[in-house]
């Protein structure tokens, strides 16, 4: 039996409903009854001098009260001037868009796109390598418009306890590759990835799961102890070594150092920035002790490389394993990076210069915006001093033990 227009329906009258048409609801719902009989829920709307009609679903699939309910909504997208047709056009392109965007395939994309700002190959394959491990197996399949927090942490649960570090880059790696996603509108809404307001609500902090693990350094009192034990040992290593401390540098950059590099005159080290961690350069300042050092490196000078500490594999520099092995050899527990905060403690312990100076010397980054901004030196010349300084507390003399011999330093838990 067909009925009229009518501006409010009940489930008794949409059964009985068969007539042809689009027939009002009010508040712009309407119900569509084709020709077949079949019905249908739509929402009609004008918007910049247009009408539009918006398909809300069969009546089997969508009652009364939900069809309501969804053109309330519509209205308000309305009332805030968007295109309710236009935001379904949006969601169905996304999800077009993300069809065979797994996360896997976004992965490469997003190691692609920033391994040519990375130091090295290796960094790469650590990231392929560790979401290959761990992430692949639970996500790699799946759309990166599917992944939510469950999958996460799926992933993340299994390892935060026993595998802390590994874990939180692991973290941080999958939160990289889907803000890489959602920057190309291939999801949408919040990073189930994300730390700071979303995991750290049901993840333990990780300094909570397991203490931080200094690199074990050697007392700045002691210094001048293991000092005179590197210059007896006479090896290149050591020599390396002792060049490592008196410039507080990081191993990877006094190994890599070239003679082209540094100014014999000018007393003066300059890394480039290729080859610091911050991608900035650094001058270092060459105290006496550091030129003697070199001086018997000289002899290798011409070799076409032009590595100051070359290796034993040709055209590469000494490996952080020869260094090391000089180290244990008279100091053992500790590590070569440890010099740094040996250095860094005798600065703060038993001199007066300011710890920007310090800091300086170390090539730590500034944290502070605003002060980093307002810098406008490296105060290469106070670090000159303060290198100084420090090479003639490692080189002072030291007390010699009642049976002549100084026994092996030992790192204490």
């Amino acid at each position: 039996m067909g009925r009229g227009p009518s501006k409010r329906f009940t489930t008794v009258t949409i059964n009985a409903m068969e007539t042809p048409g689009n027939w009002p609801d009010g508040d712009n719902l309407y119900l569509r009854i084709r020709p077949d009989k079949s019905k249908s829920w739509a929402f009609r709307y004008k918007l910049a001098g247009k009408q539009h009609w918006l398909s809300l679903g069969p009546t089997r699939d969508v009652t009364l009260a939900e069809a309501r309910e969804a053109a309330r909504k519509r209205r308000n997208q309305l009332r805030d001037g968007i295109s309710p047709l236009e935001q379904r056009r949006e969601r169905q392109a996304l999800a077009l868009n993300a069809e065979g965007r797994t996360f896997d395939a976004v992965s490469k994309l997003y190691i692609e796109a920033h391994k040519a700002g990375w130091k090295n190959a290796k960094h790469a394959a650590q990231w392929t390598s560790t979401l290959k491990t761990y992430a692949s197996p639970v996500i790699g399949k799946m759309s990166v418009g599917s992944i939510g927090l469950d999958e996460v942490l799926r992933i993340l649960r299994p390892i935060w306890k026993e595998k802390s570090e590994t874990a939180s880059r692991l973290r941080g790696r999958i939160e990289a590759v889907l803000d890489y996603a959602g920057v190309h509108s291939w999801r949408k809404g919040d990073n189930p990835a994300r730390w700071t307001g979303y995991l750290d609500q049901v993840l333990p902090a990780k300094a909570k799961v397991k203490a931080v693990v200094h690199h074990a350094a050697v007392a700045w009192g002691d210094m001048p102890t293991v000092w005179g034990k590197l210059a007896a040992a006479g090896s290149t290593s050591a020599l390396c070594l002792r060049f490592i401390i008196l410039t507080a540098t990081r191993s990877g950059e006094a190994r890599g150092a070239r003679w082209n590099e540094i100014d014999m005159a000018a007393k003066t080290w300059t890394i480039p920035a290729a080859r610091m961690k911050a991608k900035q350069e650094h001058r270092v300042p060459l105290s006496e002790a550091a030129l003697e050092i070199l001086e018997p490196m000289k002899l290798l000078q011409h070799k076409p490389d032009g590595l100051v500490f070359p290796g034993g594999v040709k055209s590469k520099p000494m490996s952080d394993v020869a260094v090391s092995k000089a180290l244990a050899a008279v100091a053992e527990g500790f590590t070569v990076h440890g010099f740094r905060s040996t250095f860094r403690d005798w600065a703060a312990e038993s001199t007066a210069y300011p710890r920007e100076i310090a800091e300086a010397a170390l090539a730590h980054t500034n944290k502070n915006k605003v002060e980093a901004a307002y810098a406008r030196t490296d105060h290469l010349d106070k670090r000159r001093k303060l290198m100084d300084a420090w090479a003639r507390h490692c080189t002072s003399p030291t007390v010699k033990a009642t049976s002549g011999n100084v026994t092996t330093i030992r790192a204490t838990a």
